[in-house]
């Protein structure tokens, strides 16, 4: 870092070598940050100085502050990481006009229903049904908390939750970029990240994916800002815990378990030294390794049976490789290829070998998502592994922001050109945004088949096979009776043992239509609802035989889409079962 310093400074002429040039530039780094801000302890300039400030400004600042001394004015400086404000005020913004978008996804509904059977399990002992066999991370993580939230004022609160993780997330982005570069990069990695639709959206989608976003951040910030060897130890075992806690709240974030540990080596040799750095790396591995064992101990069988079907295997072949890499370059194109344009740069400019590695890793970091599902050929959760891979991408797109703002000369042209840079983070602004409504709105609005479906599920106590009973149980008072709710996938029995799920394949594979038809045929469910959208071939199996049998009668047809175009629209038949016996 000094090294670094020094180099800049020799190229404007601040150092000429010997003491007392040494003793000038440690005053000059006292002075500025080291991308040549002025530091926020002394007195601060107002409106964009902050970002365009170059190297020799810190002793005019310090004599202007004098001056205002002399005559008597004192003024309050600013926090030094104001720049921060506007940034994340945007952010909240753009996010919580989501909140209201659309009904709740499957995904949220899954987690918020079942965080609330958790909760009746923990207080009051009912029954529930065998999440850890299908759920994508731990129920016992972000459930109960979005749950908690839930209760508290609903959807749009639970959603809120999710904003404060992402928050929180471009708050670590900044202080991580900051420490490493300086805050002009801050200021462009803060913002480029909190601007993308996928932060954007996962600030207003009730699942474990923000959480997940803020512990991955969390960990890293951990292992790139324990530079003071009093702090490094409890550093190293917060970053661990947090990797930890990730890996279990969120099972599709396993491969940063091996990117944070890297990080923390790169950013710790260059001050340290290879040998401390290497301790260092031991003990996050420790914490990570004795945490993840306890738990897998404690967890047990179940825990490994719903890693193995949600991950390795959580749905058919759907996507080609090059189609999920494609998807990825939508939605994260622009910050990857300032990312990559940063590597460049420190590689060109001889910035140093282990910032320029530490650059790449951030850059091969935001690829551990996409390249996950490609290997997986599919698109399930790809908006949510290029979000997280973006928190990486965008501390070297920062960097790379701030280094070609430096190519200019000090003074006004370089205040242009930083202002120029913060003038065009409208157009990541306004792409983001478009991009983050349509997310937000990807699915059908469920509210039409909710107030049909209520009063069916209310009266009596029938057993109702819904194809997707995600949202239905989450918005409807009888999804709490769980047992009674099977869909196009499995049949829960009575007793709340589930049959008919294949189990050669992932969690979200048509159930067995053989043992489907014969529950149908016995009359098991009292009121049978089919869209023909993510079982399809298996639906029109079923309406077939449900026609042909003349004790069920259609009772609604019920738009379900998410556009006005017909090819948008779905439908939600339901039926009803009348027993001989009754005449109805």
């Amino acid at each position: 870092m000094n090294a670094r310093r020094g180099r800049r400074d020799r190229g404007k002429g601040t150092v000429r070598g010997g003491v007392h040039a040494r003793g000038r530039a440690q005053r000059n780094a006292r002075a500025t940050d080291n991308d040549g801000i002025a530091n926020h302890a002394g007195p601060s300039t107002a409106g964009w100085r902050v970002l365009t400030a170059a190297g020799g400004q810190g002793s005019q600042v310090t004599q202007r502050a004098a001056t205002r001394r002399s005559h008597g004015v004192s003024r309050r400086p600013l926090p030094g990481s104001w720049p921060l404000l506007p940034v994340l005020a945007v952010q909240a913004l753009l996010s919580l006009r989501l909140v209201h978008a659309d009904t709740a996804s499957q995904d949220e509904a899954l987690d918020l229903w079942a965080g609330h059977i958790q909760w009746a399990h923990w207080l009051h002992g009912t029954s529930m049904p065998p999440f850890p066999y299908y759920f994508s991370g731990a129920p016992v993580i972000y459930p109960p908390l979005g749950a908690l939230a839930d209760s508290a004022g609903g959807l749009a609160a639970a959603r809120v939750l999710s904003l404060v993780f992402m928050l929180a997330s471009t708050t670590l982005c900044w202080s991580a970029t900051r420490r490493l570069f300086g805050r002009r990069a801050a200021f462009f990695a803060a913002a480029l990240f909190a601007m993308l639709g996928l932060t954007l959206q996962l600030g207003a989608f009730a699942t474990n994916d923000a959480l997940g976003v803020l512990l991955i951040a969390l960990a890293a910030w951990c292992a790139l800002t324990a530079r003071p060897r009093g702090r490094a130890v409890s550093r190293m075992i917060v970053g661990g815990a947090a990797l930890a806690l990730a890996t279990a709240a969120d099972y599709s974030l396993v491969p940063y378990d091996a990117a944070i540990p890297v990080i923390a080596v790169l950013a710790a040799a260059p001050l340290v030294g290879v040998r401390a750095a290497l301790h260092r790396l031991t003990i996050l591995l420790r914490t990570l390794a004795v945490l993840l064992a306890s738990a897998a101990l404690i967890a047990g069988r179940a825990y490994f049976a719903g890693f193995r079907r949600t991950i390795l295997a959580p749905v058919a072949h759907t996507s080609s490789p090059v189609a999920v890499l494609a998807s990825s370059w939508h939605w994260g194109g622009l910050l990857l290829a300032l990312a990559l344009g940063g590597v460049a740069l420190s590689w060109g400019g001889r910035q140093g070998r282990s910032q320029t590695w530490l650059l790449a890793v951030f850059t091969c970091a935001a690829l551990l998502g996409p390249a996950e599902q490609a290997w997986l050929q599919t698109q399930a959760v790809l908006n949510q592994s290029v979000g997280m891979g973006a928190w990486f991408a965008a501390i070297a797109a920062g960097y790379a922001v701030a280094r070609f703002i430096s190519f200019t000369r000090p003074g006004r042209d370089e205040t242009l050109t930083a202002i120029a840079c913060a003038v065009a983070l409208i157009f990541p602004l306004f792409l983001g945004a478009a991009q983050s409504w349509r997310l937000a709105t990807s699915w059908p609005n469920a509210t039409s088949f909710i107030d049909v479906l209520r009063p069916l599920a209310a009266h009596g106590s029938g057993r109702l096979l819904v194809e997707d009973p995600e949202v239905a149980r989450y918005y409807l008072q009888s999804g709490t009776e769980w047992s009674r709710w099977s869909s196009t996938r499995n049949i829960v029995l009575p007793s709340g043992a589930s049959i008919g799920t294949p189990t050669d394949q992932g969690v979200v594979a048509p159930g067995d239509a053989a043992i489907l038809h014969k529950y149908i045929a016995q009359g098991y469910f009292s009121y049978v609802a089919l869209n023909f959208a993510d079982t399809t071939a298996l639906d029109h199996g079923l309406a077939s035989e449900i026609r042909r049998d003349p004790r069920y009668h259609l009772l609604s047809v019920i738009p379900y889409g998410t556009g006005t175009k017909a090819t948008d629209q779905g439908t939600y038949i339901i039926w009803r079962y009348s027993s001989p016996s009754n005449g109805s």
